[in-house]
């Protein structure tokens, strides 16, 4: 079989044993925050972070519904002179918590995407929103690293591959973003 075949076949399989619940619960929490002005925070590195950017503008325009609450969203990996500042000063693993601890408040939302689930800036944005209330949902792959045991909501990628676990996280930003989109049509 082709490297080309093999890859697809194994990316068909990693999404055939995700979390349905899990995604449920995590489409849940943000209805929930959304209706009730609440704050989600979006982060991660490299292929991660370029998923939370996503993840953030999905939910800020493809959710939009006449009639229904906008989510208020924010990646905290888009601010580039202020990521490189904090990153400068405080070192790359206070990126995100130097961010969060500005803004971010009780019942708040923060979604940690880490592959690994291991990254140390992912980790200490989880602990920060942990200790001020906010729901913590993390969306990981491998064995779920350190992220799963300390977030609310674990959307584990069921791969030991980088790049498959990175499709499905962008496959779930998607699907969760559709979720809720469809579910406000239904409440409107």
């Amino acid at each position: 079989m082709s490297v080309i075949q093999d890859y697809l076949n194994d990316l068909q399989t990693t999404l055939s044993h995700l979390p349905l619940e899990d995604i449920e619960r995590a489409v849940d929490v943000l209805i929930h925050a959304r209706l009730n002005d609440k704050q989600v925070f979006t982060l991660g590195n490299g292929g991660s972070a370029a998923t939370a950017s996503h993840f953030a503008c999905d939910l800020g325009k493809g959710t939009v519904v006449v009639g229904y609450p906008r989510f208020r969203v924010m990646a905290l990996t888009d601010n580039m002179p202020l990521f490189s500042a904090l990153a400068n000063d405080y070192g790359y693993e206070q990126v995100f918590v130097e961010q969060l601890a500005n803004l971010v408040r009780p019942g708040d939302v923060v979604i940690g995407i880490s592959g690994s689930g291991n990254s140390a800036n992912v980790l200490n944005a989880i602990r920060l929103a942990r200790e001020v209330g906010a729901t913590t949902i993390g969306m990981t792959g491998f064995d779920g690293g350190k992220l799963k045991g300390m977030v609310d909501i674990c959307i584990l990628a069921p791969s030991h591959c980088m790049e498959k676990v990175e499709d499905v996280h962008l496959v779930l930003e998607h699907l969760i973003s559709t979720a809720v989109r469809e579910r406000a049509k239904c409440e409107a």
